[in-house]
């Protein structure tokens, strides 16, 4: 059975400073995704699609894309406003893409069959690929079904900034049971690590609570229900019209309550480090090397 990655790599980086998906960051001028390529087909894909801008395009093919081809099937999907459902027109002042489910829905047209869909500027470990990829085969011909890896919240935060994550909850069977979108995760000085959204003191959060990082398992039916439930968000005008967003985590949630969607939490030994922040560099870049110097990786990707 053929299993595809989608890489989301369309997203401008703006608390970053810069086009961090494409930053060479290990210790041979690796960039983050190169990684995750890596562990993915040693685990068993055999197809990549990159959710990309149109713009982006020939410097995205000449850093990655051409030398990849090599190894894996590669396709492309470009995350633009004319790609947005409905004939939806976004604002003329708007610059930010839709948010994540747009950029699957962007996809639909080179994945036609089970497909992994992770963020280009995360570092999800061999091990969760290994984990999704075996889930794949489960969800062929199934329409109810989804996977997720899920980390513990305090592996997942940065020191340099808050962060955004999908903090999760689990029912008796092990299926994932709620997801909450929380916008402002940062740690404190006292050890806490706390929700600043709403009030800057905090609402103190579990630190072993699991959280998404945007790596989930889809079988083709999911693209059905992601147009749909995003053009009812783009109809209904909540939210500010230039910064809103659609984003997966919120969708799944969605479809769990209304749908009846059963969401696989897997479990991995995976260590997950990001980028959000240009000061979260030193320590990505400082991780990747301990995992060259281990054998883990050969001594150039």
């Amino acid at each position: 059975m053929n299993t595809t990655l989608l890489i989301m790599a369309a997203g401008l980086g703006s608390r970053y400073g810069g086009n961090k998906q494409i930053d060479r960051i290990g210790p041979n001028g690796e960039i983050l995704m190169e990684y995750s390529i890596h562990d993915a087909v040693a685990a068993g894909f055999d197809k990549v699609v990159f959710v990309i801008r149109r713009s982006m395009d020939s410097l995205f093919r000449e850093m990655i894309g051409d030398k990849i081809s090599k190894k894996v099937h590669v396709e492309y999907a470009y995350q633009e406003y004319d790609s947005l459902p409905g004939g939806f027109q976004a604002p003329a002042d708007r610059t930010k893409p839709y948010g994540t489910v747009h950029a699957v829905t962007c996809a639909r047209s080179v994945i036609h069959e089970p497909f992994a869909v992770i963020n280009a500027d995360d570092y999800y470990g061999r091990d969760a690929f290994a984990a999704m990829a075996s889930c794949l085969h489960r969800l062929q011909g199934t329409s109810d079904r989804a996977a997720m890896v899920a980390y513990y919240l305090k592996n997942t935060v940065s020191d340099n900034g808050h962060v955004t994550r999908g903090v999760c909850s689990r029912d008796e069977e092990g299926h994932l049971a709620k997801v909450t979108e929380t916008y402002k995760i940062l740690p404190f000085p006292d050890g806490t690590i706390r929700d600043i959204n709403d009030d800057p003191a905090g609402v103190i959060l579990d630190p072993n609570a699991l959280v998404s990082m945007n790596f989930w398992g889809f079988a083709p039916s999911f693209f059905d229900q992601a147009e749909q439930y995003l053009s009812a968000f783009l109809a209904s005008g909540e939210g500010d019209p230039l910064k809103r967003e659609f984003v997966l985590p919120s969708l799944v949630d969605s479809l769990m309550r209304e749908q009846g969607l059963k969401v696989e939490v897997l479990s991995t030994d995976a260590v997950w480090f990001g980028i959000t922040y240009k000061e979260d560099k030193a320590y990505v870049a400082g991780e990747l090397k301990k995992l060259h110097d281990r054998g883990v990786y050969p001594p150039a990707l």
